[in-house]
């Protein structure tokens, strides 16, 4: 996994970043997300203090689009942001000095920027363990809603914080609507590709993701999620 750090400098950076995604990077390291005035995500990336900077920890497949979109947002702040060379290594096992706790959760250890390395964790199997979204994977940009996919479960999103893009859809799921879809974990029989669509009875469940010892990550419509699940050759059952 190709990770890019950006790093965003300048006396409002705090503030900047602030009112525009999802968590309150005042209280970072923190996970968060940018999403569209619609609510919808755009990227998550892990904000981290460094000095008198903040380091944004993002896919670096989404990280040409996030600096595009921030520099859209910049307009008179006093903030410079660039994409810097930084490694950035993980693990499960005992943390090295210096390094920082995943704030999602206490499963996926730590991380420690500017050193290199994994300590060989099968992240797919503690993902599926912990139904924690990936990148591009469960997070699919322009489509996928944060409060289905766990955000609030994993500390992604702050709703005390004040505004940032997206967030008045975000608290109305929130608080005026029951989620009648969200990320479960299932049971498998067999393998299918990631994307495919679970069926039931003829009706569509939603859709399969990571899958990892005989369990799988899927979206779905809960008041569907039956005994009798289909993706492609697979065969799935409630957890």
């Amino acid at each position: 996994m190709t990770r890019q750090i950006i790093r965003l400098t300048g006396e409002d950076r705090v503030a900047f970043l602030q009112g525009l995604v999802t968590n309150d990077v005042a209280r970072a390291p923190c996970w968060a997300a940018l999403l569209t005035p619609q609510g919808k995500y755009l990227a998550d990336f892990l904000v981290v203090p460094d000095g008198d900077a903040l380091l944004i920890d993002v896919d670096g497949r989404l990280a040409d689009d996030l600096m595009r979109r921030l520099s859209m947002y910049k307009l008179r702040s006093r903030v410079a942001m660039e994409a810097v060379e930084m490694p950035v290594a993980r693990g499960t096992g005992p943390a090295p000095d210096g390094a920082i706790a995943d704030p999602r959760h206490p499963a996926l250890g730590w991380r420690h920027y500017g050193a290199e390395g994994d300590d060989g964790t099968d992240w797919d199997a503690l993902r599926v363990e912990h139904c924690i979204p990936e990148t591009l994977v469960e997070l699919i940009p322009n489509d996928t809603f944060i409060l289905e996919v766990g955000f609030e479960r994993l500390h992604g999103v702050d709703f005390r914080k004040g505004c940032y893009v997206g967030q008045e859809v975000t608290a109305r799921m929130k608080h005026k609507t029951e989620l009648r879809k969200g990320l479960v974990v299932l049971r498998i029989e067999g393998a299918a590709p990631v994307g495919t669509s679970i069926t039931a009875e003829g009706r569509e469940v939603g859709t399969l993701f990571t899958q990892s010892g005989g369990r799988a990550i899927a979206h779905v419509r809960h008041d569907r999620v039956g005994p009798d699940m289909r993706a492609g050759e697979a065969r799935l059952y409630p957890a």
